[in-house]
């Protein structure tokens, strides 16, 4: 493939992505084939490999005969989000503590001056992105091949839902994000101390502080039933 063939595809991969996170692209959905190969001056055979390869990281569904979109934010996959997200994220900065290196923490720390400075002068968009980079790095440190697809999986969720959070329309929603980039700052102390306690007890803090503003985001006002509470169906 040609240079420039390349780049073309990793502008769209770049493009696409970059839209489920900050949902300029809408959960469920079409991706317009024709219109993106327009864009891109791309043919369809590239094209479908980009779209393979989000399909696999869980950006787009792929429908046979029925082309792809934005993958879905049900009630099922948000019930589950908030089943999962606690202890997937603890499983991770335990496994981060004790697996990271001195250039991941060094990373890491970056990741978390750039948090710092969107949270001072950025959009929305750049909070959540800013925040989806520190935690990418953690499950980068983690290094588990069964857990790292699950954590890449809910992060992306987590960027989209989360919007709402780095969006505070108050001075508790704006004390929450402060208290969010000082528990950040606690993370890399507990990875770096090799903490594995502290580090899981921290997860357990930082994801309690932003369930609710979360919960705002995805849960019609009036409705009584917590999300992650509600009983599968089962089947007939």
């Amino acid at each position: 493939m040609k240079p420039d063939s390349k780049s073309r595809k990793a502008a769209l991969y770049e493009a696409l992505k970059m839209g489920v996170l900050t949902m300029q692209l809408r959960p469920g959905e079409d991706l317009d084939e024709t219109a993106l190969s327009e864009e891109f001056s791309l043919s369809r055979t590239p094209l479908r490999e980009v779209f393979r390869q989000l399909a696999g990281e869980g950006f787009i569904d792929l429908r046979e005969n029925r082309g792809a979109r934005i993958s879905e934010m049900s009630h099922t996959t948000l019930r589950d989000f908030f089943l999962t997200a606690p202890m997937i994220y603890g499983a991770i900065l335990r496994l981060a503590a004790k697996n990271a290196t001195r250039d991941q923490i060094k990373r890491l720390k970056d990741a978390q001056e750039d948090f710092r400075r969107v949270l001072r002068t950025g959009s929305g968009d750049d909070r959540a992105l800013a925040n989806n980079r520190f935690h990418e790095i953690t499950g980068e440190m983690a290094d588990n091949v069964y857990l790292t697809p699950s954590f890449h999986r809910l992060l992306i969720d987590h960027a989209r839902i989360s919007m709402t959070f780095y969006r505070p329309t108050d001075n508790h929603m704006a004390e929450n994000v402060t208290e969010a980039a000082d528990q950040h700052d606690q993370i890399i102390a507990a990875i770096e101390a090799r903490d594995e306690a502290r580090a899981a007890q921290l997860a357990d803090d930082h994801w309690a502080l932003s369930r609710d503003q979360i919960e705002l985001f995805v849960m019609p006002a009036g409705l009584e039933v917590p999300l992650g509470d509600l009983p599968r169906k089962t089947p007939a």
